[in-house]
């Protein structure tokens, strides 16, 4: 679950939110924002199935782009730009690790 959903859909439905102070929110001149609580219930639902649904490309983690094109440079340089490599080795790892739902 993202960190304090609720401050994040009343920045996401009040583009004029400068300052969230529990419930409340203010704009630039300190004025008191009218915050619609059902609209605000709905954008959380929104950006909590969003994370869910992301989910799976945050499991997903890849070695550092650096760090693969060294792997493919050592592979080309060896002969192993197959199947036999520390790159295909390391990708393919983990997509079996966290294969698409």
């Amino acid at each position: 679950m993202i960190i304090d959903s609720r401050s994040q859909a009343v920045r996401n439905l009040y583009d004029n939110v400068v300052t969230i102070d529990g419930d409340d929110a203010f704009d630039k001149d300190h004025k008191k924002i009218t915050l619609d609580e059902d609209a605000i219930d709905t954008e959380i639902k929104r950006i909590e199935k969003e994370y869910s649904d992301n989910q799976y490309q945050r499991d997903r983690l890849y070695p550092e782009l650096g760090q693969q094109l060294d792997m493919l440079f050592h592979d080309m340089t060896a002969g192993k730009g197959d199947q036999t490599g520390e790159w295909y080795k390391a990708i393919s790892k983990v997509k079996s690790d966290h294969p698409k739902p």
